[in-house]
């Protein structure tokens, strides 16, 4: 590994751990209180007169729709797929083997951060619930939303576009990030920090030291090697 690489990696690593500790450190977080009662509040209070945004929150919030960002990464990786050989083909395979694995490593070390809090929807009192104004079965509320695992999971994604793919896949998964991650934000089942810091900090150490080494590499080449199937690499 030479230099420049290894000063990439510290560098994000400094951002990740400043990025947590400027949240984690001060008295009841700081200013980044501030800023996630500020959001909070803001769809909370929009969702009683708002009733197209409600409904907006209350779809995209819906357990079934998590199916919708699993097919939206499927199709950016499929767009791949389509073109590749069939070799190529076993050695995408192999990529989001690897891909999955580290999505739940890196979803398990982030749970170890010493920190659990409730959502802000059962943080503050006499709030609006999305699931009690339309009767659908949203997620609006969880008991430890810190770091947000959804946030975590879509910036995984990004982050395997740009070291495996392309720049123009990596913008398209950053689109499907703030998509995707935004509704559970704007329903209350987790605070803006959840994923901004926690989700965001975890990713910025733990992928720095993974895809910035050749350690993923390594996975992704011992999958391709020994998973079943046709077009094995000769050795």
């Amino acid at each position: 590994m030479n230099t420049k690489r290894l000063a990439t990696i510290l560098l994000l690593n400094i951002l990740g751990i400043a990025l947590f500790l400027s949240w984690y450190l001060p008295a009841n977080h700081g200013f980044w209180f501030t800023v996630d009662k500020t959001i909070f509040f803001w769809f909370n209070d929009q969702m009683v007169s708002n009733k197209p945004l409600l409904w907006l929150i209350a779809i995209t919030n819906f357990r079934g729709f998590d199916a919708v960002s699993l097919l939206a990464m499927g199709l950016l990786y499929l767009s791949f797929w389509r073109r590749a050989t069939p070799p190529e083909r076993r050695r995408l395979l192999a990529i989001g083997i690897c891909m999955l694995i580290t999505a739940v490593v890196l979803n398990q070390a982030g749970h170890l951060l010493p920190v659990k809090h409730q959502s802000p929807s059962l943080f503050f009192e006499h709030v609006h619930r999305v699931s009690e104004l339309t009767g659908i079965p949203a997620k609006d509320a969880s008991s430890d939303s810190f770091p947000g695992d959804h946030g975590m999971m879509l910036m995984i994604f990004a982050c395997f576009m740009l070291r495996y793919f392309t720049k123009g896949a990596f913008v398209t998964a950053l689109l499907i990030v703030l998509v995707f991650a935004l509704p559970r934000v704007m329903a209350g089942a987790h605070w803006f920090t959840d994923i901004a810091v926690g989700s965001l900090s975890v990713v910025l150490v733990g992928l720095s030291w993974w895809l910035l080494t050749p350690a993923s590499d390594r996975l992704v080449d011992w999958l391709w090697r020994t998973l079943p199937g046709k077009y094995k690499p000769v050795r």
